[in-house]
């Protein structure tokens, strides 16, 4: 199995046992390396680093700080961003938050922000990982516009829109929030298999109430999908794992 999209830095001082019982259930683990707060991607960086060849990199600039407009940040990630380009599997996260941004400059800034990010991905010619929320239409029309290919991370928009994100060629996470989010179970019911990476979001999304989620809790998402599809576990891990590795060119 494959854990499409993680933030193992977010366990801090934990982050190397997380890494290591990973390693024992997984084939890989992709971890979102973004800014956010106080999690500074050069600081994430240099934290997984030693763990790389197992958990691939992506770097981006989180929605719900872009909302801040702090485009001196914006240009140091920008900078971190070239300097490992050739380092990372794909841009992002990036995208729109329209749940936590609620006033019209919050949204502004968003949207300056992901479609600067946007445009580099274009001129570094790499994948994206996209967050959006309360505002999928709008991130998959500026991600058609851009012309580049796009991952939308746990995605819990509309059915109708999950299937024309992949008829686009896109993929869609499918997150361990499966039992209790009704429009991820929707997507993971509408979409095809070949349409589908598996990820956890840890720490956030577990599927165990008053849990942590961890990497390893992935199977938790691959055993669902099946169930909903009435196919083999085998199969779900197998095509999943195949998307995740085309999608982000990795070499295991």
């Amino acid at each position: 199995m494959i854990d499409a999209h993680a933030h193992i830095e977010m366990f801090k001082g934990k982050a190397g046992e997380v890494v290591e019982e990973s390693r024992k259930r997984l084939k890989a683990v992709v971890d979102s390396i973004t800014e956010y707060r106080k999690f500074h991607v050069w600081k994430s960086w240099e934290l997984l680093r030693p763990h790389f060849g197992f958990v691939f990199p992506t770097l981006g600039y989180a929605p719900n700080e872009a909302r801040r407009g702090n485009w001196k940040k914006v240009g140091k990630v920008e900078t971190f961003i070239r300097e490992h380009a050739g380092e990372i599997v794909a841009l992002g996260e990036i995208g729109l938050d329209f749940y936590y941004a609620t006033t019209e400059a919050e949204r502004k800034n968003q949207r300056e922000i992901f479609h600067h990010f946007l445009d580099l991905a274009v001129e570094l010619d790499l994948p994206v990982v996209l967050h959006a929320r309360d505002a999928e239409r709008e991130v998959f029309e500026e991600v058609q516009r851009a012309g580049v290919k796009a991952y939308f991370h746990s995605y819990s928009g509309p059915k109708e829109l999950a299937l024309e994100v992949a008829e686009n060629g896109h993929i869609i996470g499918i997150n361990t929030g499966i039992d209790f989010i009704p429009t991820v179970r929707e997507a993971a019911e509408a979409l095809p298999l070949e349409s589908i990476v598996v990820e956890t979001d840890s720490p956030y999304m577990s599927p165990y109430k008053g849990e942590r989620n961890y990497p390893w809790n992935v199977e938790y998402a691959v055993r669902k999908i099946a169930e909903l599809k009435g196919t083999e576990f085998e199969e779900v891990e197998r095509t999943t794992e195949k998307n995740a590795v085309e999608f982000f060119g990795l070499r295991l």
